[in-house]
């Protein structure tokens, strides 16, 4: 007889949609999350407010306590940092890369237009290329298009 198959616990799938599920929850031996239910060794946002606040008010040394919450000592450098600077919030996972198209400066845009408006049956390697040349930034030719692309709709 099929048996269906269990379903995730909500709070898990919702800790890895938003980043926060540990990665090593089964290092977390500090006793909180051992013996308490409400303290849960998957959620990284509470190990590291945990690991904080073992450290800050209950002065542990940082490295028993980083081997108790299963982080490393610069992991909780950088949350300590991270909570100075945006609280509770800190804590978050924030985004990868670049914030923005950090290669494309309003002098590389006016270049591209430019090429555009002289010959417009260039293709966008051949672009690529040319900014290459002049400003010499290897960018990739779909990253032109898209900004190009981005342009003419601001502009319609």
């Amino acid at each position: 007889m099929n048996r269906p198959k269990p379903r995730r616990p909500a709070k898990l799938d919702a800790l890895r949609q938003s980043g926060t599920l540990h990665p090593h929850p089964q290092r977390v031996t500090d006793p909180l999350f051992q013996d308490q239910p409400f303290f849960d060794a998957r959620d990284l946002m509470q190990v590291k407010y945990e690991l904080l606040r073992k450290v800050e008010i209950d002065g542990a040394p940082v490295s028993t306590a980083v081997t108790a919450f299963g982080l490393s000592r610069p992991s909780y450098y950088q949350a300590r940092s991270a909570f100075e600077q945006d609280g509770l919030a800190g804590l978050a996972p924030q985004k990868r890369g670049p914030r923005r198209a950090h290669k494309f400066s309003a002098e590389v845009m006016a270049f591209l237009e430019q090429l555009r408006e002289e010959q417009p049956e260039i293709r966008y390697p051949e672009m690529a290329g040319r900014v290459q040349e002049r400003f010499g930034l290897a960018v990739n030719p779909r990253s032109i298009e898209r900004h190009l692309k981005r342009g003419q709709k601001k502009t319609s």
